[in-house]
């Protein structure tokens, strides 16, 4: 196996991904961060849409392979197949999420995927509140909406955990102070 690592954050809206990709990309050297959000087009057509730009995706990290460099990633196609389970998509992702992470398994680093949760639910109240400043309607996510997407994060990635071997799984509990996560995280990638 390479050293690089390959590092995806996953969780639902509210669970504190952008906190933690930014502490990561800050603290270990060589991380290189991607922020993705899918596509808008949640219609049959956006279909064909998202899995050319995954495979697309897994192809630029399959040439990144032994360069001496980490990537980190704030959601990826995992997002969008929490989403059509979710029925946010007018279609099944399912098909494609199975062939895209068979490829993500076989990728030559050290694959970290970590799903941020809160075991307090009531959390996401102020979390989603986004610090007091105007989320455009398109962003915004209710309570209820977060808890169920925490309720299919945590099934995928007991999945993932159980049937690939070459993905580091692990599930993380973002209801502490700020120290205990960076800790946590820290512990979690080794650095």
């Amino acid at each position: 196996m390479a050293n690089s690592k390959l590092i995806v954050i996953e969780g639902p809206q509210g669970a504190g991904k952008t906190t933690v990709t930014d502490y990561i990309r800050h603290s270990l050297k060589y991380t290189n961060l991607y922020r993705l959000c899918g596509t808008s087009d949640s219609s049959p057509s956006g279909l064909q849409k998202a899995k050319d730009m995954y495979v697309d995706l897994l192809d630029y990290v399959e040439k990144l392979e032994n360069k001496s460099i980490n990537l980190l990633f704030d959601r990826t196609f995992f997002t969008e197949e929490i989403y059509s389970r979710l029925k946010f998509k007018q279609y099944d992702f399912s098909p494609v999420y199975e062939e895209l992470v068979e490829k993500f398994n076989s990728l030559d680093f050290d694959i970290y995927y970590i799903t941020l949760y809160l075991e307090d639910t009531n959390l996401f109240t102020n979390r989603l509140a986004r610090d007091g400043k105007a989320v455009p309607e398109y962003a915004k996510f209710t309570i209820e909406s977060s808890v169920k997407q925490q309720e299919q994060y945590l099934k995928m990635a007991d999945e993932i955990s159980s049937k690939y071997s070459n993905i580091k799984v692990f599930k993380v509990s973002n209801d502490t102070d700020e120290q205990t996560l960076k800790s946590k995280i820290r512990s979690i990638l080794e650095f």
